[in-house]
């Protein structure tokens, strides 16, 4: 079986070795990044002919051109999800002057759609597993763009704040379809020896869709309006779904051996979407407000049941006994620590450049930026290096510049240089870049095919959750931690525009500690996780083994 490879009855173990840019110069911009993303396609992708059998129980025939384009599709899917993430941020400002309402009402545009993105995803991931993944994928994209539609164009023709919120929480059920699967038509579609390289150009598009959004949007907002945020993805969502319909393979489901699990979806809707506004919602409301504390009831209170529910359900929404296998359960951990560890990164840093570092609004978009184009390289080396080295050594040195990056953040000061910045945006970036496809690719190799689609939406949510959980977590964190500094610097008779900006730097050192002892974890986690292969891919990894 190979060297390194332990087999067992049920799995297979190896240790393998703010002012916006003018127009034009957007346009370059965009021109530049898309003619890179088309070189890297065409220098990598270089593949034979597969004869490949997907998932379900029909024999596909995917050539060269199929896994490039199929590829190509799921590279789309993800960078819209990332460019919808950060486009529409920018955009907060003037939607709050167009509507005439307030910070709070508007940061109901992008919590609205998380709330349904986190609510509805594990519900995909099962139904993607009933009926197969181009079915998913393609209503998904269909949904997500006729939202996108009504988001630009709805709100003008009834004239209310009320139609965009409705026509984003729409949005976001077509965005929880597409992010739920992606990584499962990875590994159902791909041939292993190529999944590495296939998980690198995803990981590309999405670090592309992140480092373009704020600049695509505040242009389309300056120079045209809000509204073309959302337009704009119209027309990529029918090259989506042109492509989609053409190279995504169909399949053929097995029957189903019980009802789905409406229970399941119900409990676990009400729970994740519960959580999500007490953590969102929490430092606006109060967090001791009725409103905070009953949803806060209700969210612990279907988790109980979810739990309760899906170890006796004939087929859950969430097969929880996977967790039982430790391996399983430490990769999933090191995915959620990794987002939870960055939440704070992105969510204070902007705070730290403007209010310490004296940035203007564009310069600190350029700053952060880097970390975007950072995990963008990091994402073709792990590529590059996945079959070579295999995902638990790449998460172990990914965990070296993470831990690295977070310590420098930890000594962030008023007189800090730009580069001091940089370089710790660079090595957080590159660490995240490096982690995230094979931590991904040990977790969904990990279970049976049967069962993909539920373990890809398993892993969306372990990438999006963490990061509002994480926001809420850190901001305390923040706050409080200014409090205590400030009370031990007697400068608590000041008003807060009177506080001592080294007050403020402490502040931001100490929450940076929560990412640097993450960190530490993330990289225990990585040194003692095996990587365990499903019999379902065990053929596979085999002949990868015999290279090696």
């Amino acid at each position: 079986m190979g060297r390194g490879m332990k087999t067992t009855a049920r799995t297979i173990r190896f240790h393998p070795r703010t002012s916006t840019p003018s127009f034009d110069e957007t346009l370059q911009t965009i021109s530049h990044q898309s003619a890179g993303i088309w070189r890297y396609l065409s220098a990598i992708l270089i593949f034979s002919d597969y004869q490949y059998n997907p998932t379900m129980d029909n024999t596909v025939d995917i050539r060269r051109e199929g896994f490039t384009l199929l590829i190509l599709s799921i590279s789309l899917a993800m960078f819209m999800s990332s460019l919808d993430g950060t486009i529409v941020n920018i955009a907060l400002p003037a939607i709050s002057e167009s509507f005439r309402i307030s910070a709070t009402d508007v940061s109901w545009v992008a919590t609205s759609y998380l709330l349904v993105l986190v609510g509805c995803v594990l519900v995909f991931g099962k139904i993607s597993d009933m009926i197969g993944f181009k079915r998913v994928f393609l209503a998904g994209f269909t949904i997500f763009t006729l939202g996108s539609l009504s988001c630009g164009v709805l709100p003008e023709i009834f004239g209310g704040f009320y139609a965009l919120i409705a026509s984003r929480m729409f949005q976001a059920i077509g965005g929880a379809m597409i992010a739920a699967i992606a990584p499962a038509m990875i590994t159902a579609y791909i041939p292993v020896d190529l999944k590495g390289k296939a998980m690198g150009i995803i990981m590309i598009f999405a670090a592309l869709g992140t480092a373009l959004g704020p600049t695509i949007g505040g242009v389309l907002t300056q120079y045209l309006s809000w509204h073309w945020i959302f337009i704009i993805n119209v027309p990529v969502g029918i090259v989506a779904v042109l492509l989609g319909a053409k190279v995504i393979p169909p399949a053929t489901p097995a029957a189903a051996s019980a009802p789905f699990d409406r229970s399941g979806a119900i409990l676990a809707f009400a729970g994740l979407a519960s959580l999500v506004f007490v953590v969102s919602e929490g430092e606006t409301l109060g967090w001791t407000s009725p409103v905070i504390l009953a949803l806060a009831l209700i969210a612990a209170g279907s988790f109980a049941g979810f739990i309760r529910h899906e170890l006796s359900a004939p087929d859950p929404l969430l097969d929880l006994s996977l967790f039982w296998n430790g391996n399983f359960l430490l990769a999933n951990l090191l995915l959620f620590f990794v987002f939870f560890s960055f939440s704070g990164i992105n969510y204070l840093l902007p705070f730290y450049l403007k209010y310490i570092g004296n940035y203007d609004t564009s310069t600190a978009g350029l700053i952060l930026t880097s970390l975007s184009f950072a995990m963008m390289a990091a994402g073709y080396l792990s590529g590059q290096l996945f079959n070579r080295l295999g995902p638990r050594r790449l998460c172990i040195l990914a965990g070296i510049p993470l831990i690295i990056g977070y310590f420098m953040m930890t000594r962030l000061h008023i007189d800090t240089s730009t580069l001091y910045i940089v370089t710790s945006l660079l090595l957080i970036g590159f660490g995240l870049g490096l982690v995230v496809t094979p931590v991904t690719t040990m977790i969904m190799m990990a279970v049976p095919r049967s069962r993909s689609g539920m373990i890809s939406s398993l892993t969306t949510l372990l990438r999006t959750a963490p990061l509002s959980i994480g926001i809420a977590t850190y901001n305390l964190i923040f706050i409080q931690g200014i409090l205590a500094i400030a009370k031990n610097h007697d400068v608590t008779r000041s008003s807060p525009m009177d506080i001592q900006l080294h007050v403020l730097s402490a502040g931001f050192d100490l929450a940076f500690l929560l990412s640097l002892a993450l960190g530490i974890i993330i990289l225990a986690i990585a040194v003692i996780t095996r990587e365990e292969v499903h019999p379902d891919y065990a053929d596979e990894y085999t002949e990868i083994l015999r290279t090696r």
